[in-house]
């Protein structure tokens, strides 16, 4: 596959993430290395969330030994969040006994889906940051559901609750991490 073709194949894949196409799935595991882009876009989503996490820390004058740490410890978050989400649905598709690919397989999707939180340096607006982290995490999540829910053929029922049960712990953890955060500055 040449440069072009692989570019526009990746384009492609971007496109339809964000418009929620159920095809996504497929065609982001025919780019090439695909589990490193996806790991790169989820590094980059955790960059993104991270600097929004720090303007107000940075705006508090805090010490840059601790807006480096509320930086890495934001960015840390995300990436675990990641590979934890992948891992519960992984493990529950294997205990309803469903088709489900190899852990290695599912981080593409599930990394692709986390592209539209790139825009998570956003959330430095006052008083829209938390509902902009939340939509794009939402936002997320609807793709994770539409790709699995393509990839294995079931019922959009069972993709919603297969997805949301790591997605609901990865988000409470977020947030308790955030708030904990939050009280080393005060």
């Amino acid at each position: 596959m040449s440069n072009q073709a692989s570019t526009n194949r990746m384009k492609k894949v971007l496109w339809d993430v964000f418009i929620l196409k159920g095809n996504f799935d497929e065609d982001s595991c025919r780019i090439p290395n695909a589990v490193k882009v996806a790991q790169v876009i989820v590094i980059l989503t955790a960059i993104a969330h991270a600097s929004g996490s720090v303007i107000i820390p940075l705006l508090a004058q805090v010490t840059l030994s601790l807006l480096i740490f509320i930086f890495v410890i934001n960015a840390l978050s995300i990436v675990a969040g990641y590979y934890f989400w992948t891992f519960t649905i992984w493990k529950i598709g294997q205990q309803l006994r469903l088709s489900i690919p190899t852990y290695r397989e599912l981080l593409i999707p599930i990394g692709f889906a986390h592209t539209p939180q790139i825009f998570n340096f956003f959330t430095v607006i006052p008083l829209l940051g938390r509902p902009i982290e939340i939509g794009l995490s939402l936002w997320t999540l609807l793709a994770v559901i539409v790709a699995f829910k393509g990839w294995l053929n079931i019922k959009l029922a069972r993709a919603i609750l297969i997805c949301l049960s790591g997605w609901l712990i990865v988000e409470v953890a977020i947030g308790v991490i955030q708030i904990t955060l939050q009280r080393l500055i005060i």
